[in-house]
């Protein structure tokens, strides 16, 4: 079920973390109707599991003693009942955060203070589950399958004069508060801090920013680019 090679570098490691976010945020948005009907109280303690390849299951625990690696909550299902759906779901989230942070941590004990700081700090740039079920932060991107409707999750485009071409509507106020959260922003490539000054281009799978020279994009060409991928993630596809 899990990789049969453990990831080891920093990019490896965060691609991994990235995947199973992606699939326990399915779980609890997109699929949340069969994720709920899964976690039936009157079965066995159940675990919400996110996979490398992007899937979600709601099984038993590993047998093994001590496991492969850190197990997420064990009988989230109890609750289910007992609680109002929205907050259980939010509770969910929240140890599925914490599920998720170990198993990247858990994966990076081997290396060094710089990357783990540099780890964190990839992951850090991500909403986390709670925020996205909590609709704190949008969801970025639908699955695939999608009933033919335009998805809104459009490309994330700075251009020279700091304005983001994604979203036409952006209010003065939602536009400060983007400013804001980019200030500290690194370039996923290169390093560099972001600059209002430099066309940039985000990715709409893993979210992390690039300098559009580092990786061959012009504002011209960003404009027919309906979803953006990064090069990390087009070599894993």
């Amino acid at each position: 079920m899990e990789m049969t090679s453990s990831p080891r570098t920093v990019e490896e490691i965060f691609k991994d973390f990235s995947a199973r976010r992606a699939a326990v945020v399915r779980a609890l948005t997109y699929d949340v109707d069969g994720f709920y009907g899964l976690c039936d109280p009157d079965k066995e303690n159940l675990c919400l599991y996110g996979h490398p390849n992007e899937t979600w299951e709601v099984t038993l625990p590993a047998e093994e003693v001590p496991p492969e690696l850190p197990e997420p909550a064990l009988g989230i299902n109890f609750a289910r009942d007992g609680m109002n759906r929205k907050d259980w779901l939010s509770l969910v989230a929240v140890h599925s955060d914490s599920w998720l942070l170990s198993v990247a941590f858990y994966l990076g004990a081997r290396l060094n203070r710089n990357e783990r700081k540099r780890l964190f700090s990839l992951i850090n740039d991500l909403p986390t589950v709670f925020e996205v079920v909590t609709e704190r932060k949008p969801v970025k991107e639908k699955p695939s399958v999608d009933s033919g409707s335009k998805s809104r999750g459009s490309i994330k485009v700075r251009s020279s004069d700091g304005q983001t071409k994604s979203n036409p509507k952006l209010t003065e106020d939602s536009f400060e508060e983007e400013e804001d959260e980019h200030t500290q922003t690194l370039c996923g490539s290169c390093g560099g801090n972001y600059n209002s000054d430099e066309f940039w281009i985000g990715c709409d799978v893993c979210e992390r920013w690039y300098h559009g020279k580092c990786v061959k994009i012009t504002p011209a060409k960003a404009e027919s680019i309906k979803q953006y991928k990064c090069p990390s993630w087009k070599s894993g596809t």
